[in-house]
């Protein structure tokens, strides 16, 4: 009796092996696919580039502000998350007959004396803007702030180049007087005051 019983338990056994062994194996491996990371893209708060004529010291001048995308430096973000590129402003002034008289590109970098080092971090290089003449030095306005164009956060800065070719840069102190211009993120019309 006990063989019979220990037969009947080992065919059971063999039984239930080999049923499980008939299966196929199956390839299929299922998992739950990853959710992908919220990105955000790097904006740009857009190229410009403006030329007006001015009289200054008895001739017509050509200045032209060019202002581009910098994708080599640090980015800057608008304090919600998004993030910008900084740009760069190349301010180049020519002579009636053509010849340059001033050329340089701008970055934050030529103003970070002038701002707070984390504000300047956190913000760009907005934009420069033809100001007026006064005696033997050219005006312009210039300005770092937030690159969300909707933003009127800005800090304005005073940029000046004498019949020299001398630049010099300040804090504006007329931030709000009536003949201070708005700020430089020219996506409008810049006034041609002093100009031809």
């Amino acid at each position: 009796m006990r063989k019979l019983v220990a037969f009947l338990l080992m065919a059971i056994a063999c039984y239930g092996f080999s049923a499980c062994s008939d299966k196929k194996a199956s390839n299929n491996i299922i998992t739950s696919k990853p959710k992908p990371a919220k990105q955000h893209t790097i904006q740009s708060m857009g190229d410009y580039q403006q030329t007006i004529p001015v009289k200054w010291l008895g001739n017509v001048y050509d200045v032209s502000v060019e202002r581009r995308s910098d994708k080599d430096l640090p980015l800057t973000n608008d304090g919600s998350g998004n993030k910008f590129y900084d740009n760069q402003i190349i301010l180049t002034i020519n002579r009636n007959d053509k010849t340059i008289f001033f050329s340089k590109t701008f970055t934050k970098a030529d103003f970070s004396s002038y701002i707070d080092a984390n504000y300047g971090k956190n913000n760009a290089l907005l934009g420069i803007v033809y100001d007026k003449v006064e005696g033997d030095f050219l005006y312009f306005a210039a300005s770092i702030g937030s690159p969300d164009k909707l933003s009127d956060e800005f800090v304005p800065l005073v940029l000046k180049i004498s019949n020299q070719g001398a630049v010099s840069i300040s804090k504006d102190s007329r931030i709000d007087s009536e003949d201070h211009p708005q700020n430089p993120n020219l996506d409008e019309d810049i006034s041609e005051e002093d100009g031809i």
